[in-house]
């Protein structure tokens, strides 16, 4: 009698795919590119930095940065500046392929206090990149010698929940626009000579992507951006003035209102102080006259270290915010400035909620 038997093969490797269906990141697998890698060299004088993006196989998440600088020689010890390194990049701009302003101030706002207080960089400590294991801080050591290196990451995001905020990167024809402007070395550190500046060995730029589905589906809310603006609110404060300030006038929802309030001299007003502590003990909030927020200052701050979030209030060009103080506090060297960072969602259609992540 014969017998017939089956030999157990090993199992063989299969291609496998997402049925079609479903939420866009369930197709879209996360990815990396390089953009370009600059070398401005010396730091002694400022400098503009432009280079042309290449396409990406997707949609742009967001730009990730890393700036290199190598020691230079010192004659003579300097004093780094409360904003260094971050204000290596006097100014950034980012566009999208048709001009619409995406990000735009200072690189201490722009590359600092978005990703501190933003909430699309990371999360715990990693939420300031000045955490990051790519951080080094600016080198200045108590003697001359090789002094002013520094490593910095930076990240430009576009996506702001998931999928969302997105702009496509496959149409080399139609790609965001990066400039970034220098600052002179000397005000990254002040009172320093040197007898060789130090240099930019590298700016890295790469882009975070999700890449093209390989069933059709499409980014939530296609067309929506983030955009961060920097600018001035008015009036100025003179110190311990009882007043409001208005913030420039804005139209979307806004997800975050980052506060920078500086000194007659630039020199941001620090808390840690007694006589230039500048910022109300008790600040308030107000949006067309209702105040949203009423608190002490030490509250407000120990929210924003847990998770502060007020939704996102809808503004029109009419909308009026303002921040109260009665009264603000001691300025050093007033009058004082008011510097509004806005994140202002302008969605392409009605605004996406609950977005499914899986």
């Amino acid at each position: 009698m014969a017998v017939t038997g089956t030999v157990a093969g090993r199992p063989q490797p299969q291609t496998t795919a997402e049925p079609a269906g479903g939420p866009f990141v369930r197709h879209a697998p996360s990815g990396r590119r390089a953009m370009y890698v600059a070398t401005p060299g010396t730091l002694q004088n400022a400098q503009f930095i432009a280079n042309s993006m290449v396409s990406s196989p997707g949609w742009n998440r967001g730009y990730r940065i890393l700036v290199t600088v190598a020691d230079g020689t010192s004659t003579a010890v300097g004093t780094a500046n409360a904003d260094a390194p971050w204000n290596y990049l006097q100014l950034v701009q980012l566009k999208d392929a048709f001009g619409t302003q995406l990000m735009t101030g200072p690189g201490y706002d722009i590359g600092f206090l978005t990703a501190l207080y933003g909430q699309q960089f990371g999360t715990d400590e990693m939420q300031t990149p000045a955490n990051s294991p790519q951080f080094q801080p600016m080198h200045v050591p108590a003697g001359v010698g090789a002094e002013g290196g520094f490593q910095m990451p930076l990240y430009l995001p576009f996506e702001f929940a998931k999928g969302y905020g997105v702009i496509s990167g496959a149409n080399a024809a139609l790609l965001p626009v990066l400039q970034m402007n220098t600052s002179i070395f000397s005000t990254l550190i002040t009172s320093s000579t040197y007898s060789a500046y130090p240099s930019a060995s590298s700016v890295t730029v790469d882009s975070d992507f999700y890449w093209l589905p390989n069933v059709p589906a499409d980014p939530p809310g296609i067309g929506t951006t983030l955009q961060w603006i920097y600018q001035p609110c008015n009036p100025p404060i003179a110190s311990q003035a009882a007043q409001l300030v208005q913030l420039p006038r804005l139209g979307g929802y806004l997800s975050t209102i980052i506060l920078d309030l500086r000194d007659s001299a630039g020199a941001r007003v620090e808390t840690n102080t007694t006589t230039n502590f500048g910022w109300p003990v008790r600040p308030k909030l107000l949006i067309d006259g209702v105040p949203l927020v009423d608190s002490l200052f030490g509250t407000i701050v120990e929210d924003m270290a847990i998770a502060l979030q007020v939704g996102f209030p809808s503004t029109n060009p009419g909308t009026q915010i303002e921040v109260a103080g009665f009264p603000w506090g001691q300025i050093a060297s007033g009058p004082a400035t008011l510097n509004a960072l806005c994140g202002q969602i302008v969605p392409s259609g009605a605004l996406v909620r609950g977005l499914p992540e899986a």
